[in-house]
């Protein structure tokens, strides 16, 4: 079976992935994945083009389209959204959503073996971070959540969100993963963390966006009269 993930939660990036029912032989045939996290609009939509273009696929071969539905800010965040639901209904494509902490946990668990409950913290901006709590066998225990570094648990913390706080964790007793203090979610272990489960028969999530904030953008009130 095709996968295609999509995951614009923090960076724009897209992924195809090959597995069986089982969840066994899980491959990433191709995937992006930018630096910028401000581009997601403008470089999304041919970043999945060529992706399929390289593999040779088109949309009747993609048999399940998977997106990250944050938490992340409203704008990056919708590109993603927006693009998964476009490209599944031209293609009449199940669609599917995963929380976008999720890949970041995944990674952790692919890179090392937790001894405790441990974080996953991307950049929330406004000096916040997206946080979720997860068990050493990387299911999720809390969140997802925004806060202040410091209302943060006393844990090991990996992600970008760590890195850019490292003092204020610290100063909650957090302790932050230098080899993670960079990293942030991609699709493609989004796309990894996605097949476990739906080996496992559990159900994904619907693409509702986790924003966990209210809008900025507010309708504007009645026009005063000016006499």
């Amino acid at each position: 079976m095709i996968l295609l993930v999509i995951d614009t939660s923090a960076i724009a990036s897209a992924a195809i992935i090959r597995w069986h029912e089982d969840g066994s032989d899980a491959a990433v045939l191709a995937q992006f994945a930018t630096e910028d996290t401000k581009s997601h609009a403008e470089v999304l939509a041919p970043g999945v083009r060529a992706l399929l273009e390289e593999q040779e696929l088109g949309g009747a071969d993609v048999d399940h389209i998977v997106v990250g539905v944050g938490p992340g800010p409203f704008t990056g965040l919708r590109s993603g959204i927006a693009t998964a639901r476009a490209l599944a209904f031209a293609w009449g494509t199940p669609l599917s959503g995963l929380m976008s902490l999720d890949a970041m946990a995944w990674d952790v668990l692919a890179a090392a073996a937790p001894s405790s409950d441990f974080l996953v913290a991307t950049d929330a901006r406004r000096r916040e971070v997206y946080w979720a709590r997860y068990s050493p066998s990387g299911l999720l225990l809390d969140g997802p959540h925004v806060a202040y570094p410091h209302a943060l648990p006393p844990l090991p913390v990996y992600g970008a969100g760590a890195g850019i706080y490292r003092d204020k964790l610290a100063e909650a007793g957090a302790v932050v993963m230098p080899s993670f203090d960079r990293a942030q979610p991609t699709a493609a272990s989004l796309g990894l963390a996605a097949v476990e489960r739906l080996a496992r028969g559990e159900e994904l999530l619907d693409t509702a966006p986790r924003y966990l904030r209210e809008s900025d953008a507010q309708v504007p009130g009645p026009r005063k009269r000016a006499l």
